[in-house]
């Protein structure tokens, strides 16, 4: 969930790791040998070994699971692969640059003129679903909460700022590992008996329908036998809306598992996007080591 939700706040956790790295090895070396630096070169051992596990976890979730067809992916915990749609209402534009795309995170910089450096002042990433399709299917991705790996980065300098846009477009290979589920359609829940007892109801509504209807002997009253008459009638008649709603097209959904797995959207290949993250393992594994090597030189 601090994933998550570090990534809805427009955080590059690989940027970040690495910044982390460069403080606090510079902080170990400037405060000298002795305790502080032991302290700093601890916490960047530390915060090594939580990388190095997460990559392993992505790069592990990526090998398991083979890539869907959306017509055929089950319910569930899938990777599914397909082309972002450019319709105009599956596109939008990002707030600052107006760029075109599908999905935007940016971050917005100030020039500290008194520490010469760029200052954050504003960020923000998008949340509106988009379509990606493939020869079975059609489905939307929401990608609220996702972790968004790899995407082109394009950098501007409107008047004395800096603007950092992360783009997904339309038209691009899109690749999700995350819970599909379809709305409608043939998993559509319904009940039978629920649906009969709200349309006798609904039928008791217009007594004079009703006993038109079903009182057969024309004594003004339905009695029990053409009260079941009127059940079966019912009966047969939310079976066949049943079927009719079970026959059309579901709509397939993409967003992220409610049982915090990872939920991941890039515009790279399955294999690649496993390859990004065992290669940042190993730089992870290799902080850690050169952190754990310092800390015990130092004692």
């Amino acid at each position: 969930m601090l994933v998550r939700g570090l990534h809805h706040l427009g955080l590059n956790l690989t940027g970040l790791a690495t910044g982390l790295y460069a403080a606090l090895f510079a902080a170990a070396a400037q405060s000298g040998p002795g305790m502080q630096a032991r302290w700093y070169l601890a916490g960047a051992a530390m915060l090594a070994g939580m990388a190095w596990l997460g990559s392993l976890r992505r790069a592990r979730a990526i090998a398991e699971l083979a890539t869907s067809r959306i017509a055929s992916a089950a319910q569930g915990y899938v990777e599914v692969m397909g082309r972002a749609s450019v319709a105009r209402d599956n596109l939008i534009f990002t707030p600052l640059g107006g760029v075109q795309c599908i999905w935007y995170r940016y971050r917005l910089f100030s020039k500290d003129n008194a520490k010469r450096e760029w200052r954050q002042i504003e960020s923000g990433v998008s949340s509106a679903t988009f379509d990606i399709s493939d020869p079975t299917g059609v489905c939307t991705v929401d990608p609220e909460h996702a972790e968004v790996v790899s995407p082109q980065v394009r950098t501007t300098y409107p008047g004395n700022n800096k603007l950092v846009e992360e783009l997904l477009f339309g038209g691009s290979t899109i690749y999700v590992l995350g819970d599909f589920s379809t709305i409608g359609g043939a998993s559509t829940a319904l009940s039978v008996r629920e649906d009969v007892a709200a349309l006798l109801t609904q039928w008791k509504q217009d007594r004079t329908d009703l006993h038109q209807r079903f009182d057969l002997d024309r004594n003004g009253t339905v009695d029990l036998q053409e009260w079941e008459l009127a059940r079966k009638l019912a009966t047969r008649t939310v079976e066949r809306q049943h079927r009719d709603i079970r026959q059309q097209p579901g709509v397939h959904l993409l967003s992220a598992p409610r049982d915090g797995r990872l939920f991941l959207i890039s515009a790279l290949s399955p294999q690649a996007l496993r390859n990004q993250f065992l290669r940042w393992s190993f730089f992870h594994l290799a902080m850690g080591t050169a952190a754990t090597a310092g800390w015990f030189y130092l004692a």
